[in-house]
């Protein structure tokens, strides 16, 4: 099937860690008696090709184990994750579930089965086509949850390829499409799965302490409370060779003191969406923002300054939104970029550009100075509507210490004349004690 030649290499490295989970490590002979289990239980079950399925938990052992033996058997799989409880009978219903499968915190399991029938046109096309399937869902930062039909074996098509092994974190979660990517790249090359309980600085900085880890994935929004927290004093990081970094835009000056921090450590700017997969990508060095992407498999075109995409592995379709790709294949990824050479440097989503009397404000950018502001914890920058202006630059801050809000606004505006044009000096200041990242540690703009 799909993934017969996934299990047959990682059966050459029976006595590999495969998983650590809960700090206790899981062999790759482990990890395949547990797909066996699966197999059977399955069947039991009842479950096989083109039922639709639900992995709800984390990187446990058997909700691994179960992801392989589901593809293996041809059903689609929809992975689910806490951070999207509030969703999740929503979530059920596009993706027209039939059996859910739930995992608790000791990673044993219960099944539940649903009285649905499969009717969207997508999901059928791929059942008749013998496949396994993959949703994912979007995290909605800009609106609605969209549900990306991918044909697994498309997705899996670039792992064949070997490369490094290492030890990697897995930061991004199950239900994203960075997270898929990091458990199949490393099981494909022999590499070992470390999970954290929690994404926190202090618990990720003790996880890469204690097994060594190699490669971090995550996101901009996680480095900078990374470098907030000072976790990486407290621990070794030694170990650490390759920080990767994706999901948004990362602010300048967060990169430069990573940079500083870590000069032995490789900075790699990473690219990718839910509908598409991950592109290969090679950055400038690891201290530049201007990165090379695409790869094989990959065709990349720039159209009035917004990256287009065209993927082999691209999506089949959303399972509830009109298709996004044009009669050729290419997608409008709505990133605004620069070019230099084969080098692109990402400004920002075209959505959230900010236009300031005709003048084009990038929230990266501005972010970016303001980090670099005493007491700034964190902020957020987005557009606000303006009679005169059309909009206007609206900063949302997290501080680490209480300050008098007057003073603060004069403070930021004395800072930003000497850093920034004026009209891309916030205007609208305000002061927030709630987080403004997501549970996929990506940045929440919207007012």
């Amino acid at each position: 099937m799909t993934i017969t030649w996934l299990l047959e290499r990682m059966a050459q490295w029976p006595e590999r860690p495969a998983i650590v989970w809960h700090d206790e490590r899981y062999s790759y002979a482990d990890l395949l008696v547990r797909v066996a289990t699966w197999r059977t239980e399955l069947q039991r079950h009842g479950v096989g090709a083109g039922q639709v399925v639900t992995i709800e938990g984390d990187y446990s052992p058997n909700a691994c184990a179960l992801l392989l033996a589901l593809v293996e058997c041809g059903a689609i799989v929809v992975p689910l994750t806490r951070s999207v409880e509030a969703h999740r009978a929503e979530f059920l219903d596009i993706a027209e579930v039939q059996v859910a499968i739930a995992f608790d915190a000791g990673d044993t399991w219960h099944i539940t089965r649903r009285d649905v029938t499969v009717r969207n046109d997508l999901t059928q096309q791929l059942i008749n086509s013998g496949n396994p399937g993959l949703v994912l869902f979007s995290s909605g930062s800009t609106g609605k949850n969209k549900a990306a039909l991918h044909n697994f074996t498309a997705l899996l098509e670039k792992f064949k390829v070997p490369r490094h092994s290492r030890c990697a974190l897995t930061f991004l979660l199950l239900d994203h499409i960075g997270g898929i990517n990091t458990l199949f790249y490393t099981l494909a090359n022999g590499g070992t799965v470390v999970t954290v309980a929690e994404r926190d600085p202090e618990v990720v900085c003790q996880a890469v302490a204690a097994h060594q880890v190699q490669t971090l994935p995550t996101s901009p929004t996680f480095l900078n409370l990374l470098l907030i927290s000072e976790a990486y004093t407290r621990h070794d990081l030694s170990s650490l060779e390759l920080i990767t970094y994706g999901t948004e835009v990362m602010p300048e000056s967060t990169l430069q003191r990573l940079h500083a921090i870590f000069p032995q450590v490789q900075l790699l700017q990473t690219y990718g969406l839910s509908e598409l997969g991950i592109l290969r990508s090679k950055s400038r060095d690891s201290g530049s923002l201007w990165v090379k992407v695409g790869g094989e498999g990959f065709e990349t075109k720039i159209v009035d300054g917004v990256l287009w995409v065209r993927a082999q592995s691209a999506m089949l379709g959303y399972l509830n939104a009109p298709s996004p790709f044009d009669e050729q294949g290419w997608m409008n990824t709505q990133d605004m970029v620069e070019v230099d050479g084969d080098y692109i440097r990402i400004l920002g989503r075209r959505t959230e550009i900010i236009n300031v009397g005709g003048q084009k404000v990038y929230p990266a950018e501005v972010e970016s100075v303001l980090l670099q502001l005493e007491n700034v914890r964190d902020v957020a920058v987005r557009g606000e509507a303006n009679p005169i202006t059309g909009q206007i630059v609206a900063a949302r801050f997290n501080l680490f210490e209480a300050e008098e809000l007057a003073g603060f606004k004069r403070r930021v505006r004395a800072f930003c004349k000497e850093r920034l044009a004026d009209y891309k000096i916030p205007v609208k200041i305000e002061v927030t004690e709630n987080e403004q990242h997501s549970a996929r540690f990506k940045k929440m703009r919207r007012a």
